[in-house]
């Protein structure tokens, strides 16, 4: 009887834990009001600390560009900290584009609050997520 009643909570308690993961992810939507033109499309990242700019990013979007307006979605995000970056892809080559002297030749932005000069930092650009539905508007 002992190990009857064992295995029953031992099976409650794994269907709740695995309920709880289940509950623990959710989309997060950036909305971006302000491109300048509708030519090219917008590239959504979402970077964790550990692949911050480096390489492939956790998620990733893509959005056509209407009326100066697109819509990123990464889907079925599990909770954690994370850091948005996006640019506008003007020519459609899939890439970031740079002048000579390393200045970004496209329109960029991340999820922090202030707007400084230079690549996107971490420190600055970085949320907690807790894995429920989130809207950002995040203007270039």
């Amino acid at each position: 009887m002992k190990t009857l009643i064992l295995l029953l909570a031992m099976l409650m308690g794994s269907l709740l834990y695995s309920q709880n993961s289940a509950e623990n992810t959710g989309n997060i939507t950036v909305n971006v009001p302000n491109a300048q033109t509708d030519e090219g499309a917008v590239l959504f990242a979402l970077y964790s600390e550990d692949n911050f700019l480096q390489g492939k990013p956790v998620y990733s979007a893509y959005s056509e560009i209407t009326d100066g307006k697109a819509t990123g979605i990464f889907e079925n995000v599990p909770s954690g900290t994370y850091s948005i970056v996006f640019f506008h892809d003007e020519n459609n080559n899939k890439k970031m584009d740079f002048d000579e002297n390393g200045m970004p030749l496209e329109n960029y932005a991340t999820s922090g609050e202030t707007a400084s000069y230079g690549p996107p930092n971490w420190d600055e650009s970085n949320f907690i997520y807790d894995g429920s539905d989130r809207l950002f508007e995040i203007r270039f």
